[in-house]
């Protein structure tokens, strides 16, 4: 069995939060989704977010081609595979060549886990979405 794991904010949750996720349940049997909780985001992005940790992971828990749901309370993507022991981890084409996902490569060919970079859904972000919805209040 393929045991799959990504992870997100899933703040203001779009079209392309559902794609990783749909994409991601297509290449695995298992499907672990990591939802950020409020504390590692403010630590990460210096910023509350709009749709609280409990909400969040309820509307990712409703989604079909999630399996189970578990917080993201840090970074370390190898606590993570110890205590999940997923084979394949799934991330934003996005992500592809940055130093940090270059060294999490490095970090997890030895253990044979594949890190794959699904294609990012460009044209939306949950930044964008909350933009607009601040210009939408100030009309």
């Amino acid at each position: 069995m393929i045991v799959g794991y990504t992870t997100g904010v899933y703040d203001m949750f779009h079209i392309g939060h559902l794609n990783i996720i749909k994409r991601a349940k297509q290449n695995c049997d298992y499907l672990i989704v990591g939802v950020s909780t409020d504390e590692l985001v403010i630590k990460e992005k210096g910023k509350i977010p709009v749709i609280p940790y409990q909400e969040r992971t309820a509307i990712v828990e409703a989604i079909k081609y999630v399996d189970i749901v578990v917080p993201q309370v840090d970074k370390n993507k190898m606590a993570a595979w110890k205590k999940y022991h997923f084979n394949k981890m799934f991330v934003g084409s996005d992500w592809k060549g940055t130093e940090v996902w270059n060294a999490y490569e490095k970090e997890f060919e030895p253990l044979g886990i594949e890190i794959v970079y699904l294609p990012h859904t460009d044209g939306i972000t949950s930044t964008m979405l909350t933009s607009v919805i601040k210009n939408l209040n100030r009309e």
